[in-house]
């Protein structure tokens, strides 16, 4: 496991130049059947970026971490404050949010979902979010049954997403985990990954080819 300590010598590291290094990707998966999917997800990322992973419990059911590639380091709520001792210890969802340049949670679960809108954080991965630096890319990729997803809080709560200036990455309709057919299922991992490095590569275009 990576410290959160070498996590934040890595970073002030990288901050000397940060034109000569890769995209600093931040995957994260919470609990649905979408996270079967979360390994392809990160082999996508990683041949183009340096990737770290965050999953909740209820995604560790899915995830497959013998699939995930040997160079990405998944941290879960058991990592949280393993490397905290005492006051000035480096924190983990600090540290996380420091070294990514850009955020993707998928799958987005109804569940987190909500609890992103909220602003509760009482697990790793949305106490990353709850201190997100919103002039960073935050993506997400919900992934939940037609009906869920026909909520009408799932509408309330896309709509505070996007007044923080995170972008939604559709779902799909298929034929889903559950038997039922319509909408909820989570984009392919292809497609993640070509919107958010198309967006990305277009922002370095425009800021003169440094990484944001």
């Amino acid at each position: 496991m990576v410290h959160s300590g070498a996590m934040a010598v890595e970073r002030d590291q990288m901050q000397i130049n940060p034109q000569s290094r890769k995209p600093r990707i931040l995957l994260a998966a919470s609990g649905s059947v979408a996270a079967i999917k979360f390994g392809n997800l990160c082999h996508c990322f990683a041949e183009w970026a340096e990737v770290k992973a965050v999953a909740t419990k209820a995604a560790l059911h899915f995830i497959d971490k013998a699939a995930l590639p040997k160079d990405v380091t998944l941290y879960t709520d058991e990592e949280e404050w393993s490397s905290w001792s005492k006051i000035g210890d480096s924190v983990l969802h600090i540290e996380l949010r420091r070294w990514a340049d850009i955020m993707v949670i998928a799958p987005l679960s109804a569940n987190t979902l909500g609890m992103i809108a909220g602003g509760l954080c009482d697990n790793l991965l949305t106490c990353v979010v709850r201190a997100w630096d919103y002039s960073k890319p935050l993506f997400v990729a919900p992934a939940m049954n037609t009906f869920m997803w026909n909520n009408p809080f799932t509408e309330k709560h896309l709509m505070t997403l996007d007044e923080l200036g995170i972008t939604l990455i559709p779902p799909v309709t298929k034929r889903l985990a559950c038997g039922d057919y319509g909408n909820g299922a989570m984009a392919e991992p292809s497609l993640i990954f070509s919107t958010v490095r198309l967006f990305l590569e277009s922002r370095m275009q425009q800021s003169g080819g440094s990484v944001p």
